[in-house]
């Protein structure tokens, strides 16, 4: 049995083979970057509710499943949430404005990430090894093959933009890098993805939507694109994440891999010339 690929709806194997274009979430799907950004934003999260008080297990709890259910949304439409959690909750004694959450949190995570980005830029590190395992190869394939590729993210344009540069691989997407901005919600996922189709003219069949986290998986089969979900082990770069799993599959999720180790077979399977006699659920 194949540890590669899980086949979650088999009846996508009658759509393949048509794919033109390709949205690609950032995060966890292509960069493992911010790998842990989920620990810096449920400890900021909790602080902010609670703030010097010690936290009950349920805001553990409600601040964990609510960063499980929106990984990929917009960072702003995170910190609307969680004002509107510290208002519930009433504890806090001093509530901020979810652009002000914002800025905490980002100083928080640049501060995170900031010897992983000086170590890329000087070459200490090499891009590859800041990347899921074969994601370059996955780019350059369906880069080869004429696929018109975005990139989106929740996390702030000029953010994604100076991460993309230091990966290398901004000159894969031909049709645009799309990061948040302050104040408009143009750059959200799903709103890319209607863009995609409507201004190409295209088919569900004709748009790959390819991301770790259930926001894109979720966009992607409201509109009727592929969905191909990533279950990637961002510490080790290779191999599935359970969890992430779970969440993809609950998400709708058409195809799930773990990595791109399979770059090759992946997307021979993706242009339909080996989608006969594989079997379903086979990670």
């Amino acid at each position: 049995m194949s540890l590669w690929m899980e086949i979650v709806n088999p009846t996508v194997e009658l759509r393949l083979g048509k794919i033109k274009y390709a949205l690609i979430d950032f995060d966890g799907t292509i960069s493992i970057i911010r790998q842990g950004w989920e620990n810096v934003m449920a400890s900021m999260m909790i602080e902010m509710i609670c703030d010097s008080r010690p936290p009950t297990p349920e805001i553990e709890a409600e601040v964990r499943a609510y960063i499980d259910y929106s990984t990929g949304m917009l960072t702003i439409k995170q910190m609307e949430w969680l004002a509107e959690a510290v208002r519930r909750y009433g504890i806090s004694r001093e509530p901020k404005s979810p652009f002000e959450y914002k800025r905490i949190y980002n100083e928080r995570m640049l501060s995170y990430i900031g010897d992983r980005i000086k170590a890329l830029i000087s070459g200490e590190i090499k891009p590859d090894e800041m990347m899921i395992m074969g994601a370059r190869d996955f780019l350059e394939g369906l880069h080869r093959r004429g696929v018109i590729m975005y990139l989106a993210s929740g996390t702030d344009h000029e953010y994604v933009l100076r991460e993309a540069s230091a990966l290398n691989i901004m000159q894969y997407f031909k049709g645009g890098i799309y990061g948040a901005l302050d104040h408009t919600e143009e750059h959200a996922k799903e709103k890319i993805i209607q863009r995609i189709l409507d201004e190409n003219k295209l088919s569900g069949d004709e748009l790959l939507v390819v991301g770790d986290g259930p926001v894109e998986i979720r966009s992607a089969k409201s509109r009727d694109a592929i969905a191909l979900g990533v279950a990637s082990d961002e510490v080790n770069r290779h191999g599935l994440n359970l969890r992430k799993r779970e969440r993809l599959i609950g998400a709708g999720a058409d195809i799930i891999i773990p990595d791109y180790t399979r770059y090759d077979d992946l997307i021979s399977f993706l242009f339909g010339e080996k989608n006969r006699g594989m079997k379903p659920n086979s990670v």
